[in-house]
């Protein structure tokens, strides 16, 4: 089967750490969405070195979030983009309450979406300046907000989850395409057109 061919093609991979939060987050999600079985059982069949340990401040590889949106998504027959959207857009809820201050002075996600790689993004680096985090550039194509995503760990759909969650926070009707840039997910294309 393809996750655990993905399984093992992630041993191969550079390890790359994400902020605990980011597992912290995750797993109170499954757990309120799919209840404590399934969540025992993923973590389980995931085999992690952590054993779902995780502190919001510690920082752990992100091949085992991975392997826990793999698990999951066998588990309860979600695909995994779908997953990864869902997240996204749960977690900009838990970012949206955490840095409030940071967003308070901005007008709609469309601004917030622009002031990402220049403001956001350099005020998150002063907080925790080990966070990888992944690039966002925009440009506006006529009525139409344009976010060029760049991140070595693939996490397209989970973007775009993010990306869903800032709209619904700012009360936003938008639709959303999405196109891979390359085959290896590295790079992806939005583009945001308002109703």
């Amino acid at each position: 089967m393809i996750y655990s061919f993905v399984r093992k093609v992630i041993h191969f991979i550079k390890i790359e750490t994400m902020k605990g939060v980011v597992f912290t987050e995750f797993i109170e999600m499954v757990e309120s969405q799919f209840g404590d079985e399934v969540l025992e059982q993923i973590i389980e069949k995931a085999n992690l070195p952590h054993n779902a340990e995780y502190t919001a401040v510690g920082s752990y590889p992100h091949e085992e979030l991975v392997s826990l949106v793999l698990e999951l998504s066998t588990e309860s027959n979600v695909p995994v983009p779908d997953l990864l959207k869902a997240y996204g857009k749960h977690f900009f809820g838990i970012l949206g309450k955490s840095y409030a201050s940071m967003i308070s002075d901005v007008k709609d996600g469309f601004e917030l979406f622009q002031k990402l790689e220049n403001y956001i993004h350099v005020e998150v680096k002063k907080l925790y300046p080990e966070a990888e985090l992944p690039k966002f550039d925009t440009e506006w194509e006529g009525d139409s907000l344009v976010m060029y995503y760049q991140s070595s760990r693939k996490l397209g759909d989970f973007a775009h989850g993010l990306i869903e969650g800032c709209l619904e926070h700012f009360d936003q009707q938008a639709s959303i395409t999405q196109h891979p840039l390359n085959k290896d997910g590295t790079r992806v294309k939005f583009t945001l057109t308002p109703h």
